[in-house]
């Protein structure tokens, strides 16, 4: 029987533990036998740091040092658990375009066949808000067949998860029902839920996990390593191994109703009158 491979990405605003989130799933995919690829798309190039446990060199920087005509083990390092790594780089900061980094790697990638492998699953974690096309590329060339959205409580970080279903709507138009859901990280109460939950019920963007607030999983980014390497019978790790399960569950997406920005900020302001969230 051929192999189905699940195709995913992991969008969220910066800082919100998104690359965290995404190698600990393919941490958790690997230690199951799964053969996985994990693919980081920013620039700082840190999607795979707790996977190979260094920094890997990015697709583009072998470009420059070494020309074209790379080899797959220039690009393609292992990491933790057997799972397979790639790094796309991007221009430094200040400079440049950091989508073009996706797309070279994109070319790359097809150019050595090494999408067309038996994968179980491969794994793109792609930087912050969709403002740039190139973060669109993903999605919008139907590299991955579901989205999920990495999110805290926080406002600002609600908004960016607003901007990247507007991409979602945008890129698959009506029909495209690509939303696996949204992700609640560094979750610290009922209030934290109660918050995402009512965002869930303006858009239409399930909650599919809440990932609560863990020092083991501070700890192993410290150690540079996986959480499932670093804690394996700790509860990070377990939330880890049910949360690989379901984005790789073959459930059907959403599509998305994002609100507009009038819509944004009467939800922040209905939040910040609720009583029983006043400090």
């Amino acid at each position: 029987m051929e192999r189905q491979t699940v195709k995913i990405a992991f969008y969220g605003k910066g800082g919100i533990g998104k690359s965290t989130i995404a190698a600990n799933v393919s941490a958790a995919l690997g230690a199951e036998g799964k053969r996985v690829l994990h693919i980081g798309c920013d620039p700082k190039a840190d999607s795979t740091r707790c996977l190979t446990e260094k920094k890997s060199p990015t697709v583009l920087e072998q470009i420059n040092r070494l020309g074209e005509g790379l080899s797959r083990e220039d690009i393609v390092f292992p990491g933790v658990f057997g799972v397979s790594c790639v790094e796309a780089g991007g221009p430094r900061a200040g400079s440049g375009c950091a989508g073009m980094g996706i797309t070279v790697m994109e070319e790359e990638l097809k150019r050595l066949n090494i999408l067309e492998e038996s994968w179980d699953a491969v794994i793109y974690d792609v930087l912050g808000d969709v403002v740039c096309g190139g973060f669109s590329v993903p999605m919008r060339k139907h590299y991955v067949q579901k989205v999920f959205v990495v999110t805290s409580a926080d406002f600002m970080s609600l908004y960016a998860a607003n901007n990247i279903m507007k991409g979602i709507k945008g890129c698959c138009g009506e029909e495209g029902k690509m939303l696996g859901g949204l992700i609640l990280n560094h979750c610290r109460s009922d209030a934290d839920r109660e918050i995402v939950e009512l965002f869930s019920e303006r858009t239409g963007a399930k909650v599919l996990f809440d990932m609560e607030e863990s020092r083991e999983i501070k700890l192993s980014d410290y150690q540079r390593t996986a959480v499932l390497k670093a804690y394996p019978q700790g509860k990070a790790a377990k939330a880890f191994r049910r949360l690989s399960g379901l984005v790789t569950g073959h459930g059907e997406g959403t599509l998305p109703q994002p609100l507009d920005e009038e819509e944004m900020e009467s939800f922040g302001q209905t939040i910040f009158e609720k009583k029983e969230w006043q400090p």
